[in-house]
């Protein structure tokens, strides 16, 4: 047990509180579509308005130091994969973050199976 009365390992903040839509502005897709693997990095503009964003894009910048999946940040900040990819997305436009897609070796538009199994691990790694 933590300090806090939780059981150890787990999350003690509060759940998602607000609904999706308003997270994303009712929007499904953001001006840049990234695919769950995409990786993220913080850019020097976003270690700057930082400190200014919202709580998920604060959040977003702070776990985006080193490089991290949009599923990732989707698990850790405990929203939808989904929202999560809007608002990367978005973030990404606005120059806040750096994109970089891992080169597919799979069979035509889909990503190659150790793709897959390297995202899964992570995920459940958290």
């Amino acid at each position: 047990m933590t300090p806090t009365g939780a059981p150890e390992g787990h999350d003690s903040r509060p759940a998602l509180r607000v609904r999706s839509y308003v997270l994303t502005g009712g929007r499904t897709r953001s001006a840049t579509d990234l695919p769950f693997e995409t990786l993220v990095k913080v850019t020097e503009r976003g270690r700057l308005l930082g400190p200014r964003l919202t709580l998920e894009r604060k959040e977003i910048v702070g776990r985006s130091t080193e490089p991290l999946s949009i599923a990732e940040l989707s698990a850790h900040l405990k929203i939808p994969l989904g929202v999560a990819r809007v608002i990367v997305g978005d973030m990404t436009a606005e120059g806040l973050l750096v994109a970089s897609t891992p080169q597919h070796t799979g069979a035509g538009d889909r990503p190659d199976l150790s793709l897959l199994e390297r995202v899964l691990d992570g995920l459940q790694a958290l």
